[in-house]
């Protein structure tokens, strides 16, 4: 899909496309449901983010196969990219989110999410910018409340981002992940109502 830049009426702007897919655009960075041929732009991304065995409980081996199942998975989750517009090159895929039901069932009415910017990227505002994006998308599918359950408490970075968003850490499993530098460090519960 060839990406042409927003016209400036639209910059910031949610709108569903033609295939009904919710899309967020700005100058240079637009925010679209991903499709199955997206995975190839996405796998490295995901295996860079996993392979350093820092910020995802996922074994950093973890082969693309196993990935793409677990991060491409079928409804009712649904899989978002973030495209930076790349002069004469068209839209480069610089970050990835999954959004689903933190449990089936009845507990179904509750999101997670994952995020994964692609570590040359990082520290542009991209994370930020999908968390609203995905965000907004949960509570336009009827969500009432996002929780992630395993944000390593050494990850300071997303920790100050979800907190900066209105989630709260509601509770901390000790020492539930081995941090390849910091050890042995907890899980932060983090959640937030919708």
């Amino acid at each position: 899909m060839r990406w042409a830049r927003p016209r400036a009426a639209d910059v910031g702007r949610t709108r569903a496309g033609q295939d009904g897919a919710v899309t967020a655009t700005s100058t240079d960075l637009r925010i679209r449901t991903a499709t199955t041929t997206d995975w190839p732009a996405i796998w490295p991304i995901w295996h860079r983010v996993v392979s350093a065995g820092e910020t995802y409980t996922w074994h950093p081996a973890t082969t693309e196969p196993a990935a793409r199942a677990a991060w491409m998975a079928p409804p009712p989750a649904a899989v978002f990219v973030a495209e930076r517009l790349v002069p004469a090159a068209g839209a480069r895929i610089v970050a990835t989110a999954q959004l689903k039901p933190v449990q089936p069932g009845l507990g179904d009415h509750v999101a997670n999410a994952g995020f994964m910017v692609d570590p040359d990227q990082a520290g542009g505002g991209i994370g930020r910018r999908l968390a609203g994006h995905v965000l907004d998308e949960a509570r336009r599918r009827g969500y009432t409340a996002m929780q992630f359950n395993a944000v390593v408490e050494a990850n300071i970075r997303a920790v100050g981002l979800w907190r900066s968003l209105g989630f709260e850490v509601i509770g901390t499993v000790p020492r539930a992940f081995r941090h390849p530098s910091a050890g042995l460090v907890g899980l932060h519960i983090m959640h937030r109502e919708l």
